[in-house]
């Protein structure tokens, strides 16, 4: 029991050295090979600790192995932006003054319900609340506030159309059918197919994306005594 305290000291002391060195940044500001260096670490630590018949030596160069990878790599990185492209990524911007940019989001395996719960995340409720949306390397998103956004929502917007799909579960909360969706939608020019945002809230306001075509914020007609 003695043993496994003193490797387990001594791999913890490791670990905080070489995790200091490796940078001040969080979890979630980590660039993709930093984030799988360090869970590669977490893992290979774990059995000189509790495995006895393994040479703490072993954990130990393994470690610092990782360590001098995640030197080189960011070397790498700071060489020149090619390279940072390469082992980083680059940011990609999701909103823009046309509107949600779907194709962005597609490229980044994401998807229009996901860049709204990352916006509520900051505090962004509607899609127009902000002029830009950025999704950093990292993973974490950048906004640029829209100057005229109300301040404090009516009520929670729906997604009502999802890229040319319809959310029928929402559609419920308005109390409507399809027909009368369809028929709002033709007011504008636009089929189901063809548009790639629809959302609305307690106050029939709504953002609509048209493909290939700049967002409009219109009014739903909502059923008298409708709210949420």
């Amino acid at each position: 029991m003695a043993l496994i305290c003193i490797r387990t000291l001594i791999i913890f002391l490791i670990l905080v050295v070489v995790m200091r060195l490796m940078g001040k940044r969080q979890i979630g500001e980590m660039q993709p090979f930093e984030f799988i260096i360090t869970l590669i670490i977490a893992d290979l630590a774990c059995i000189p600790m509790a495995d006895l018949s393994t040479p703490l030596i072993y954990g130990v160069a393994a470690v610092l192995a990782l360590f001098l990878l995640h030197q080189l790599f960011t070397l790498i990185e700071q060489s020149g932006s090619l390279a940072k492209k390469v082992l980083s990524g680059t940011p990609a911007v999701v909103i823009n003054k046309n509107g949600v940019d779907m194709m962005e989001l597609k490229k980044n395996n994401l998807g229009l319900d996901d860049l709204i719960e990352s916006m509520r995340a900051q505090g962004y409720f509607s899609l127009d609340d902000v002029d830009y949306a950025i999704f950093e390397s990292n993973g974490r998103l950048s906004a640029f506030e829209n100057s005229e956004r109300a301040k404090t929502p009516s009520s929670m917007p729906i997604l009502i159309i999802n890229n040319g799909k319809l959310l029928g579960k929402n559609l419920k909360v308005l109390q409507d059918d399809e027909e009368k969706l369809h028929g709002f939608l033709k007011e504008y020019g636009a089929t189901l197919k063809n548009t790639e945002a629809l959302t609305v809230d307690g106050e029939g306001r709504a953002y609509f994306k048209k493909r290939r075509e700049k967002f409009k914020i219109i009014n739903y007609p909502l059923r008298q005594g409708v709210k949420w």
